[in-house]
């Protein structure tokens, strides 16, 4: 998605015909931060930051940390230099996912035709709920009420006739609002925005199309196409020039699979131990393979990322010879594919590990290797660690480590 930036010359107000407008989306507000706030309400009214203390980078800012320059994925040293007075707090992610879990369930109650886009954000198509739920500005109204009444947070609704000028609505209306852009206004309403609002406009793009005195969507909309793309190539100015005039046939798709699914992590202090970094790959490894179990997936391909105390980051990936959601066997590679990143002898600040390449379970032959089929502890592995997810969902996740000897911190592998 683009970074969509909002227009001072975009009303809030462009009529109220609702007709052929069935496309909502609904974003939380400042989601992470308006959870902390809910549960410390008196926080309220203060600059917050959600985030590590010290390291790592801003996960979410309320609107008064905002308000002095702090914005999601700065780096924490540089949100304290531009707002020291901000109240940190660390993330708690078991929260989120029960607060998004819920919302979420709230969406299904109107249509099933549900696309949750993130933990916060969703689109939702209500054209077959409104002889039974009213018109699309009233089921936004009422799952905005409900969001803040049940969970204490907020959300914007954008509504629409396509995906690409909901989400443009529900961004103008932020924050705590609902926008309206009714067909017959859409093209003004888009006439009225920055090129980088449209999907597909990064940094780059939008120094190319500048470079074509192209800085609005409404300059974009009436360029010819064979000048447009020029600019930005052919399949690219094809797709802004469609978007320039509002046409988005993607419809919402109910089911949103994830192609990866990773976890990484920044050092409290940047860390040359070459015992400690594996401990921390195993840590993510034995993640990903729960969240990869969780939701019934197997990883073909396995991923790492390393970034050095310079900054430099680099990833590497290797593909399996046969799919798995199991912590021992893509901790093994992972350690591999960190342990070959040459780092010039500095110190690591961040590993992640990923699992790619995904594929449903139940739906896929796993045809095991030459190894496996003669090691009479092929399975048991798995069925170890799906003990380890009971334990955790019965005591909480950090009930139990995967092989990490308590006394010394080393571990099997």
């Amino acid at each position: 998605m683009s970074k969509g930036p909002r227009s001072a010359a975009a009303r809030r107000d462009w009529g109220s015909d609702e007709s052929g407008c069935s496309v909502l989306h609904l974003d939380m507000d400042a989601f992470f931060a308006s959870c902390e706030l809910a549960r410390r309400p008196e926080l309220r009214g203060l600059p917050v930051i959600v985030g590590g203390q010290e390291r790592g980078v801003v996960l979410a800012a309320t609107y008064e940390a905002r308000a002095f320059g702090v914005r999601s994925a700065m780096p924490m040293t540089r949100a304290r230099l531009l707002c020291p007075q901000a109240v940190v707090v660390r993330p708690d992610h078991n929260l989120y996912r029960d607060v998004s879990r819920s919302v979420m369930g709230l969406l299904h109650e109107v249509t099933p035709l549900v696309e949750q886009i993130s933990v916060d954000e969703a689109f939702l198509d209500v054209s077959g709920a409104r002889r039974r739920l009213g018109p699309p500005t009233g089921i936004g109204a009422e799952l905005r009420r409900r969001i803040e009444a049940e969970h204490g947070v907020t959300a914007s609704v954008g509504i629409a006739r396509n995906k690409f000028v909901a989400k443009l609505a529900s961004t103008h209306a932020k924050p705590n609002g609902l926008m309206l852009v009714p067909v017959d206004a859409t093209v003004d309403f888009l006439h009225t925005l920055p090129v980088g609002a449209l999907w597909g406009v990064g940094d780059k793009t939008e120094k190319s199309l500048a470079a074509w005195g192209i800085t609005t969507v409404a300059e974009l909309a009436h360029t010819d196409l064979p000048s447009l793309q020029a600019a930005v190539g052919r399949v690219s100015g094809a797709h802004l020039h469609d978007l320039a005039w509002g046409r988005d046939p993607r419809p919402v798709v109910p089911e949103h699979r994830e192609h990866s699914i990773g976890a990484e992590t920044t050092f409290g202090t940047d860390q040359d131990d070459t015992a400690a970094v594996n401990r921390r790959v195993l840590e993510l490894s034995d993640r990903v393979a729960a969240r990869l179990r969780h939701q019934g997936v197997l990883a073909r391909t396995v991923s790492v990322k390393v970034r050095s105390s310079d900054f430099a980051t680099f990833t590497r990936s290797r593909t399996l010879d046969g799919p798995t959601d199991v912590a021992r066997e893509i901790y093994l590679v992972a350690r591999e594919l960190v342990a070959a990143v040459d780092l010039g002898g500095l110190p690591v600040r961040l590993v992640g590990v990923r699992g790619e390449n995904l594929l449903q379970r139940g739906g896929s032959a796993q045809q095991p290797t030459l190894e496996e089929a003669v090691d009479p502890r092929s399975g048991a592995q798995r069925e170890a660690e799906l003990a380890l997810d009971a334990v955790r969902e019965k005591f909480g996740k950090t009930a139990i480590d995967l092989g990490v000897h308590r006394k010394n911190g080393t571990h099997p592998y």
